[in-house]
């Protein structure tokens, strides 16, 4: 059924006929489908279980619950949408699609969202994916467990139950996703931050291989979380709730007190200094490969690319921009020991950023350690498919965030207009740059190629938004963010 029909789309799907609406260019969208069962009792630490089947036709108009998470603090709640959907049923998906009817075999994005695998959901304004249908690609976008949900290591429990989801989500897609136009050969998986993380995993993981042609990993690089800094989360979630640290007792505790718990450990992790957090985690029977060398290995084209700030995010809000510039060189010192690099690297950073303060000099460090030097790493090694590098180079028109983590966003998505993304980036963020970055990454699913050569680990990343921005958001917020900027509309 076709827009000038006058009805509402339906698709039928393996467990039933699900009814979407007809949005702005003729896009068919389908909100909230289930692709698992609810994980509630006896299901809130087992591996995802196939939903179950329907009669008649179920409304897919609107978005699914999220996945039970904690709040963002308000600091970041001012520049990070999370919305909250509640209900139980949050392993669900949305799909964006021009043309949905079998045999229109279009090529497939799949975007896993990002949140340090804490927070985030698939109804985040800035993800919606009307740009990419209006462009020829059905687009679909995943809930999946979070926190200590989907991450928290128990005895009595599958780990990784969150990648477990993802993986659930995908094999949805290849026995589905025919139906509403796509074709199941041709799937690019895409995500940012924790998003980019889990497609990481998902390159070495045996029950996703076959799932996926491509993927692109925005500003995250594969990794494992040491066991022990998951299980000093549980253990300090287990002492504030006074039961044992096992799956059976937390379930008992109901997801309210889970979340309060949860909530306190929160604070004590950080993504640039470190401390107990969740994570994915090796594991025999999800994840036996340490993903960095499983992705390595993997013949999946890659798209991979940063930030140019990535560290301002997390440090310029909480007014930690200032405190490291205080701090001066004994900053730059810690960083450089906790990065575990030599003074050749500062001294290589200063010569390259001659402009750099002691705070910026002290984040790149950092984020060069935890995100960039893997990601390069990846790009440049003796792969049996091509890896294209990015940087992402912009400054947002937000006093003190400069080309942050998160900020480009808005740019692949096509969202600048959603009044969210301004929220990150600032009124007035160049459309012209969007529609470059959003023409890559629907040229890479369709082709394998964004418009640029694959990296032989030499020279510069393929810049977005140019080096003149990224040296301007340096000089401009190096004493942090605006004490004034106003919260979310």
């Amino acid at each position: 059924m076709s827009a000038a029909d006058g009805g509402r789309p339906r698709v039928v799907t393996g467990h039933g006929t699900v009814e979407g609406r007809w949005e702005a260019g003729g896009t068919a969208v389908f909100r909230g489908i289930p692709y698992a069962a609810p994980p509630v009792g006896a299901r809130g630490f087992a591996p995802p279980e196939p939903p179950a089947r329907w009669d008649g036709v179920r409304d897919a108009g609107a978005f699914g619950a999220t996945a039970p998470k904690v709040p963002y603090p308000p600091t970041f709640a001012a520049l990070l949408p999370d919305p909250e959907i509640p209900g139980e049923d949050c392993l669900n998906l949305n799909v964006w699609t021009p043309d949905p009817a079998p045999g229109a075999g279009l090529p497939v994005m799949v975007w896993i969202h990002g949140g340090a695998h804490t927070r985030g959901s698939s109804a985040v304004p800035v993800y919606d994916g009307a740009a990419f249908a209006r462009d020829g690609v059905v687009l679909v976008s995943v809930n999946f467990r979070l926190g200590v949900l989907g991450y928290g290591l128990f005895p009595d429990a599958p780990a990784n139950r969150g990648l477990l989801d993802q993986i659930a989500a995908l094999e949805w897609v290849r026995d589905n996703i025919a139906a509403f136009g796509g074709d199941p050969a041709r799937v690019t998986l895409f995500g940012e931050s924790a998003g980019a993380i889990s497609i990481g995993a998902l390159l070495g993981a045996p029950r996703a291989a076959g799932l996926f042609a491509r993927a692109v990993l925005q500003s995250g690089a594969p990794e494992a979380t040491p066991h022990e800094k998951v299980r000093a989360m549980v253990r300090r979630m287990a002492s504030l709730l006074k039961v044992p640290a096992t799956a059976t007792a937390f379930a008992a505790a109901g997801t309210p007190a889970l979340l309060a718990a949860q909530a306190v450990v929160l604070r004590r992790s950080s993504p640039v200094l470190g401390g107990p957090a969740f994570g994915l985690v090796t594991d025999p029977d999800t994840l036996p490969a340490d993903p960095p060398t499983a992705a390595v290995a993997s013949d999946v084209p890659l798209l991979l690319g940063w930030t140019a700030q990535e560290h301002r995010l997390w440090l310029a809000p909480t007014g930690g921009m200032r405190l490291l510039d205080r701090l001066g060189p004994s900053a730059v010192s810690l960083a450089r020991l906790r990065s575990g690099k030599d003074r050749a690297a500062v001294r290589a950073l200063r010569a390259a950023h001659p402009g750099l303060g002691a705070a910026d000099l002290a984040g790149q460090l950092l984020t060069d350690r935890i995100l960039r030097d893997p990601l390069r790493l990846l790009a440049g090694a003796p792969r049996r498919a091509p890896s294209h590098l990015y940087e992402f180079r912009w400054s947002s028109g937000v006093p003190g965030l400069g080309a942050c983590h998160a900020l480009e966003l808005g740019f692949v998505f096509d969202t600048l207009g959603v009044p969210e993304s301004s929220w990150l980036a600032g009124p007035d963020a160049p459309q012209a740059l969007a529609d470059e970055m959003h023409a890559a990454w629907v040229a890479f699913a369709v082709s394998g190629d964004p418009g640029w050569e694959p990296w032989d680990g030499s020279g510069p990343p393929k810049a977005f938004g140019g080096p003149e921005r990224a040296e301007r958001g340096v000089a401009d917020g190096s004493r942090g963010m605006s004490a004034t900027r106003p919260g979310p509309p």
